[in-house]
């Protein structure tokens, strides 16, 4: 199983607020997940993000592979 940690979109139309999720890479963007380990919201200036940083080590110790967009985001949160 290919754990990914990856974002999923939920708002509105024209206002979306993304989950930060680890997910199996096989299953669709917005379906199932294993745990939530945060939220990014770009629609704010600057763009909020709520992390929880030891949930995130965890699973990126167990060998989970963030996306390019969930990278960006990790490395920029530290």
């Amino acid at each position: 199983m290919a754990v990914k940690i990856r974002l999923q979109r939920h708002g509105k139309k024209g206002h979306p607020i993304y989950w930060i999720v680890i997910a199996d890479g096989r299953s669709k963007r917005d379906g199932k997940y294993i745990e939530k380990i945060g939220t990014y919201d770009p629609n704010t200036n600057p763009a909020t993000i709520e992390l929880d940083f030891d949930s995130s080590i965890k699973w990126l110790e167990k060998g989970a592979q963030p996306t390019n967009t969930a990278k960006a985001i990790l490395s920029y949160e530290g």
